[in-house]
């Protein structure tokens, strides 16, 4: 078993001796080093890092960690900061329609232990997968939504998620564009999956409008939700190959695998604490 870590993600203007000044910090208290990655934009001068280290010799004990690194490191070097701790499992709420084959995924991947995740709930604007949801043990909670009560049924799903302590909302294609308020509640801490590969082809069936066009490859795009629609920092994305030969329905079928993948490998960066978001670009830690 993994021994508890800490994780920091760090992000500020490029300088000389950064690395040097935070890897000081952890050496400095007896922390070993099992994960550090970095980038220098030198276009932008700016400096992205993701760092994780052992607690268990690290004689800073966790409930002290973040003032001694904002007092020793955070505010020195005028960096912005995300601080996390192995130990604690996120908490995440999916929001799902009627295709099933996201969310089934997702609870396949939950039941195996294969995420350190809890799913405290499953919020639904349709019937269809209450029986799934609930035979993982996991409360499902129907709210079907129209014209006439949108911000209603929005109110009482931030209340739902409030009452589960829900740090991060899954879209495992919920077919319900999230009102500019919704999406304010938790930024960059909604993550979406598009069936299709973005910027090409978006909109109601973009399945159709790459059959005309002749493709010869579809893929997906995951990306955090924010107020511009389809437009938020892109996450991850996967293709595959089509041909003449592939009807619309062959197109689906495919896509679908696509989604299922492509989501996945999001949730995963997401929980991992992999992703820094920075004026609507992610820097994707592998």
């Amino acid at each position: 078993m993994k021994n508890d870590t800490a994780i920091l993600l760090v992000y500020c203007s490029d300088k000389p001796g950064l690395v040097h000044e935070i890897t000081g910090f952890i050496h400095r208290y007896g922390g070993n080093i099992l994960y550090l990655d970095q980038h220098a934009d030198h276009e932008e001068k700016n400096f992205f890092m993701r760092i994780e280290w052992e607690l268990e010799e690290f004689t800073v004990p966790p409930e002290q960690l973040e003032e001694k690194a904002l007092k020793e490191i955070i505010r020195p070097l005028d960096m912005q900061y995300q601080l996390y701790f192995s130990s604690c499992k996120p908490r995440m709420a999916v929001f799902a329609s009627r295709h099933a084959h996201c969310l089934a995924d997702i609870l396949h991947r939950y039941s195996t232990g294969e995420w350190q995740v809890e799913i405290p709930l499953v919020i639904s604007n349709h019937e269809d997968m209450r029986r799934t949801v609930e035979n993982n043990g996991i409360p499902y909670f129907c709210l079907p939504v129209n014209r006439d009560n949108k911000l209603k049924q929005e109110a009482r799903q931030l209340q739902l998620l409030a009452e589960h302590d829900v740090e991060f909302i899954v879209l495992a294609r919920y077919m319900q564009i999230l009102s500019p308020e919704f999406v304010s509640s938790y930024p960059n801490r909604i993550i979406n999956i598009h069936h299709s590969f973005l910027p090409a082809f978006p909109g109601s069936n973009p399945y159709r409008s790459a059959a005309d066009r002749g493709v010869k490859i579809i893929g997906a795009t995951s990306h955090y939700v924010t107020s511009d629609l389809d437009a938020g920092p892109i996450i991850e994305q996967g293709i595959t190959r089509v041909s003449h030969r592939d009807t619309v329905e062959d197109m689906v079928r495919k896509g679908r695998d696509v989604e299922r993948v492509v989501l996945a490998k999001a949730v995963y960066l997401h929980l991992n604490r992999k992703i820094l978001v920075l004026n609507n670009r992610t820097v994707v830690f592998e």
